[in-house]
């Protein structure tokens, strides 16, 4: 069965000035008159006032249009505007199709009048005006969502996260890829602008995320899976294989005592050794060892020694079903791999360091407990800072 020719109304705001003075918006007008569908084109000084409002209703009835083409500022001030419009004239409001040429024309390539603008002008509206031929009337629907919410990530955005909206009544699941929250903020001695101790902002929020009740913690854990839509989601969490049960934990250290494999310490940027039985620092959320599985020689004498027997070495890990209604992705950022910076003598010179690198030599839990040391163990007399090492790095 051959389509039906669509009857299109296309309307060219001129925004006060804003449009008007940089597009030819009466050459604009002319140009899509003579597309194909194209029943009637009209532009106006101000298309979201009253009296062009009620010029667009009228068109719609008059043309019997089946679709429009708006083409003026942003869709978040005025397309709730036009869509209303559209349905005071008895059309589906998802008829609507929106250009934004304000934005993305006028503003970018004024103040003055602009032939390249114009343009682009008429080349935006084509792709609007090609995409309201695929329209289809739609309906509102109302189905009942989740109020629980996910957030991914443990740094300071999804804690404050987690806690703003854990004591507004919602659950909140939290999840983690590290064994304990805090993210990079716990490495940091002191933040910027005011150089408050970054641990006495930090820890307290994180001990409250620990006892909110509407905050499920989700540590060594990661999103493996999303699907469904938004108000329903179904995620699956993979729960990494900790080797050690959170709630019988009593935070002894028995383990990491008797272990007798070491590895560089992620939290101290490698200038330490940790045991393969590890807590990520002294405040962590949990307050719980695990077990790294990479280094661990499964000799199991952590498991025979725990007193809490909290300890499972044949560990394989679960997956956790989740249903949510949102998702807010809080993941922080990940530090450029300074290997890539030979130029400066990074991994040459034991003394070219990161900035990371820094803030643990200065911190009083770091490696040498807040003083910076030579890696011969001299004192450092003088230091050179490049800033922004990497950030021109195209790759």
């Amino acid at each position: 069965m051959e389509k039906k020719q669509s009857k299109i109304g296309i309307f060219v705001c001129e925004c006060g000035g804003n449009i008007g003075d940089v597009i030819d918006v009466k050459a604009v007008v002319d140009t899509v008159k003579g597309w194909e569908g194209v029943a009637v084109a009209k532009y106006h000084k101000y298309l979201c006032s009253k009296p062009a409002q009620e010029m667009i209703l009228e068109a719609v009835k008059k043309n019997n249009l089946d679709r429009v083409v708006v083409a003026s500022c942003t869709p978040r001030m005025h397309l709730a505007t036009f869509q209303s419009v559209l349905e005071r004239a008895g059309l589906n409001p998802y008829m609507l199709e929106f250009v934004n040429i304000r934005e993305q024309s006028s503003w970018v390539h004024g103040p003055h009048a602009s032939a390249e603008a114009t343009r682009k002008a008429i080349s935006l509206i084509r792709g609007g005006y090609e995409r309201s031929r695929e329209l289809e009337p739609l309906e509102t629907v109302s189905e009942k969502g989740s109020r629980e919410i996910l957030i991914v990530g443990g740094g300071i955005a999804g804690i404050t996260s987690a806690l703003e909206l854990g004591y507004l009544g919602f659950k909140v699941h939290l999840v983690e890829r590290k064994p304990s929250i805090g993210g990079n903020m716990a490495k940091l001695t002191k933040v910027f602008p005011t150089l408050d101790c970054a641990q006495c902002i930090l820890t307290p929020r994180m001990a409250e995320v620990g006892r909110n009740p509407n905050v499920n913690l989700l540590t060594y854990a990661e999103v493996k899976e999303v699907s469904g839509r938004p108000g329903n989601y179904d995620v699956k969490v993979f729960m990494k294989p900790r080797g050690v049960d959170v709630e019988k934990c009593r935070s002894c250290g028995v383990c990491a005592k008797v272990c007798p494999e070491s590895v560089p310490d992620e939290f101290n940027e490698g200038l330490t050794q940790r045991k393969a039985a590890y807590i990520e620092f002294p405040q962590a959320v949990p307050s719980a060892y695990s077990i790294d599985f990479d280094a661990c020689t499964k000799c199991r004498k952590c498991e025979q020694l725990c007193p809490a027997k909290a300890i499972n070495i044949d560990d394989a890990g679960k997956i956790v079903d989740l249903h949510v209604g949102a998702i807010i992705l809080a993941t922080g950022y990940k530090l450029y791999d300074a290997k890539n910076l030979d130029i400066y003598g990074y991994g040459t010179y034991k003394d070219v360091i990161t900035m990371m690198d820094l803030e643990r030599f200065v911190s009083a839990t770091g490696p040498t407990g807040g003083y910076v040391k030579r890696a011969d163990g001299g004192d450092v007399k003088r230091v050179a800072i490049v800033l922004c090492a990497g950030s021109r790095d195209k790759n």
